[in-house]
């Protein structure tokens, strides 16, 4: 949590998200000094928050109540080492605007941010850690300085009202809006996949399923519940072989399978996770399929040869097993 309370230091951030040279200040002995000279811009409209951009982002600025990875590391004016960073953690959680980052200034100064975009920052006592500071690392009425890169960023607003809703409320929210939800739980679940966080991917992917599961009044309906919910379905079976839990990947691909009998992906996944379970003749059957439908995909031809070459193994194996059976036999029959 960025806030008010606890603060940890783990590394060093300074100008532009480089690290600094040991016993070198991050800024000029006085922030204000830096202020001045930098020419910061002023937020707050009363100087309480006030911004130095080190380095452009690109596309939309950073939306309330978004869900945010961010590094960043805090100073304390004349301190060479931050009171708090992230710096060197290789895969940011997300924090959610006014729940996991509390700290006002920084809340102000993210909603100018975007995605790439690095910054400098500094805060005011009313912006920051107020006129009792948090004993004993942040003094009273302490200015801070923060460097902050945005990582990335997901509007999860509409999101969470959903959820808040009662099941007799969600029903009746509009397809449209039950779509947008189910796609940002998509891709919550795909920015905890490429952290490789994968039970909460799948925790993401399953919230998506659950709101997929409503009767349509049309077929075009159904044909835009079909398509978001198919995404889902390959990305749990995808997300279940990474926690080895084949027969879980499995199941979620036959459901894939359910609106599209012809999809590849979801072909191959089946194959994968039956090959897993050292069921090889399904697995042959699945993978079989895929190629038909994608004859020069690597993947699926790649696995079709290790399919082949586990099936030889256990071909090799169960000879070797019925010889040791029947060597006792032989030998006394003599």
């Amino acid at each position: 949590m960025v806030g008010r309370r606890g603060a940890a230091s783990e590394a060093r951030l300074g100008p532009q998200g480089r690290s600094h040279p040991a016993g070198q200040a991050p800024a000029a002995s006085s922030f204000w000094c830096l202020a001045q000279t930098r020419g910061l811009r002023d937020l707050s409209g009363d100087g309480g928050v006030l911004k130095e951009e080190l380095r452009p982002g690109s596309g939309q600025a950073v939306p309330p109540a978004a869900s945010v990875a961010v590094k960043y590391s805090g100073y304390l004016e004349h301190w060479d080492e931050p009171f708090c960073t992230n710096y060197y953690s290789k895969f940011p959680g997300l924090m959610k605007l006014g729940k996991d980052i509390t700290l006002g200034g920084l809340e102000i100064g993210l909603l100018t941010m975007k995605k790439g975009e690095v910054a400098r920052f500094v805060f005011t006592p009313d912006y920051a850690y107020g006129r009792q500071g948090c004993p004993p690392l942040i003094p009273p009425n302490a200015t801070v300085m923060f460097e902050v890169e945005v990582l990335d960023f997901l509007d999860s607003d509409e999101s969470d009202t959903f959820f808040q809703l009662t099941a007799e409320q969600q029903d009746t929210f509009p397809l449209q809006k039950v779509l947008k939800v189910a796609d940002t739980e998509r891709e919550f679940g795909n920015y905890l996949y490429r952290k490789r966080h994968f039970e909460g991917a799948k925790d993401r992917y399953k919230r998506a399923v659950s709101i997929l599961g409503r009767s349509p009044s049309s077929e075009a309906e159904q044909c835009q519940i079909n398509a978001s919910k198919l995404l889902v379905l390959l990305n749990l079976s995808l997300t279940y072989l990474k926690l080895e839990r084949p027969a879980q990947a499995l199941a979620y691909g036959e459901k894939a399978l359910e609106i599209d009998q012809r999809n590849a992906k979801a072909l191959f996944r089946c194959g994968q996770a039956c090959l897993c379970m050292t069921e090889y003749e399904k697995a042959r059957d699945f993978l079989v399929r895929a190629q038909h439908i994608q004859p020069f995909n690597h993947d699926i031809n790649n696995e079709l040869k290790k399919l082949a070459s586990c099936y030889k193994d256990y071909m090799e194996k169960e000879k070797e097993m019925c010889c040791r059976m029947f060597a006792p036999l032989n030998s006394s029959s003599g």
